[in-house]
């Protein structure tokens, strides 16, 4: 039986299951769960909080059969412990691709979903958008499905591990593209807020990267579709970063991980994450933080922060700035609005991070920032019922699919009040 390991990715978090199971079929998952008084699924740990802790049972679906299948033309059903790297191997084989990625291929599917994980782009929702349909085994040992359009569906696709455990999803795909990436250095901070828009309008994908050093300035990821037959660069006056490479997006790391840049084309899914799939790109010493505020507001947002790069730069690796579409799903960090998202990517001292998060809460509070489930943020329940207003219609819904409170943990107890 696959082992299951006893902490995250990152390694900030020791899981305190009494238990550890890695089921190799649906059925001995839906036994498992059943007997058990609590219990949470773990997918490839890239969470850093302890939102799929437990004192009871921990399960992973790495060991279930790990199965990508052809639905028809644009859709596949995919098994939840895949990760994406994989999927997208498989799908280039039928010609097909994930119309978009997170910057890790590493993380497997049924955990981005859950979590409401991102790529970028103004025209780009968040992953757990392409769900069509989502396999579910309830704290009751039964397999239910949940299909797009019905009344319970868009609020399970980012279901926080707190209704079930997910054992397959359906997804949506498109024909597979090629993209090229050029990486420019580096755009003054008053040139990016002034074109705040247009920078990350500026390709399929964009990504912009800050340390809060000063002088502050962006490196900025521009990903073009080729077959939109964009030229690869900006030409604006205002952009007169020139392109550089290869860049690794943490500042002072080898780009030996990175993607390949230089506008050279490539498969979608060897360039739409920031990383290699062929290799770890780091060894998870850090901390993840992230927002999201009305994409309107964006430009206000990052000069609210602007005062705080002293605070920010001592204790930070890399901040990347990007923008998601509005999608109608529940509890996406998306939800309702299109968004602008600001990632903080922070070394591994929660004691000297927490401090820095209350202040960056406090400048984006009058933007009513939403952090990222999956990261670590203090924001209580009582705030965060407000940022997202359907957590009242969630645990509804987790009242009637989990009664007995078996997928409840301390994390759903501090951010939902269950």
């Amino acid at each position: 039986m696959t082992a299951v390991s006893r902490r995250n990715w990152a390694g900030n978090i020791t899981w305190h299951a009494e238990r550890f199971a890695a089921p190799e079929s649906v059925a001995e998952l839906q036994a498992l769960v059943a007997g058990a008084e609590r219990v949470k699924a773990v997918g490839s740990g890239h969470s850093f909080s302890d939102i799929a802790d437990t004192a009871g049972l921990l399960v992973s679906t790495a060991a279930l059969p790990r199965d990508v299948e052809r639905l028809g033309p644009h859709r596949v059903r995919v098994a939840a412990g895949v990760r994406y790297g994989e999927l997208a191997l498989e799908l280039d084989r039928y010609g097909l691709a994930s119309a978009n990625l997170a910057s890790l291929p590493h993380i497997s599917v049924a955990g981005t979903v859950a979590t409401g994980t991102h790529g970028s782009g103004v025209g780009n929702r968040s992953l757990a958008t392409h769900v069509a349909a989502l396999d579910l085994v309830t704290s009751t040992g039964e397999l239910v499905t949940l299909r797009r359009g019905e009344d319970d569906f868009a609020g399970a696709v980012v279901g926080l591990g707190a209704l079930g455990v997910v054992t397959a999803v359906e997804l949506d795909v498109v024909p597979a593209f090629e993209v090229a990436v050029s990486v420019h250095e580096w755009l003054p901070f008053d040139v990016l807020l002034e074109h705040y828009e247009a920078v990350l309008a500026a390709a399929y994908s964009v990504s912009v990267f800050l340390d809060w050093s000063r002088p502050l300035r962006g490196q900025v990821w521009l990903k073009h579709r080729v077959d939109d037959g964009a030229p690869g660069v900006v030409d604006e006056p205002w952009f007169a970063a020139a392109e550089a490479g290869p860049r690794n997006p943490v500042p002072g790391i080898s780009a030996e991980n990175a993607v390949q840049q230089g506008g050279v084309p490539g498969p979608s899914f060897q360039r739409l994450p920031h990383f290699r799939l062929e290799m770890v790109p780091s060894n998870g010493e850090e901390l993840q933080s992230e927002y999201f505020v009305a994409a309107a507001d964006g430009p206000a947002a990052l000069a609210a922060l602007a005062p705080l790069a002293d605070l920010i730069h001592p204790v930070l690796q890399v901040c990347e700035l990007r923008r998601i579409a509005a999608d109608d799903l529940w509890l996406s960090p998306s939800g309702g609005r299109d968004s602008a998202a600001f990632h903080f990517t922070w070394v591994p001292d929660l004691a000297a991070v927490l401090p820095v998060l209350e202040r960056i809460e406090a400048a984006l509070a009058p933007f009513d920032a939403r952090p990222h489930w999956g990261k670590v943020f203090p924001m209580t329940a009582d705030r965060l019922v407000e940022v997202y207003p359907r957590v009242p219609e969630f645990l509804s819904l987790a009242g009637r699919l989990d009664p007995r409170g078996a997928f409840a943990n301390a994390w759903t107890g501090r951010h939902l009040g269950r």
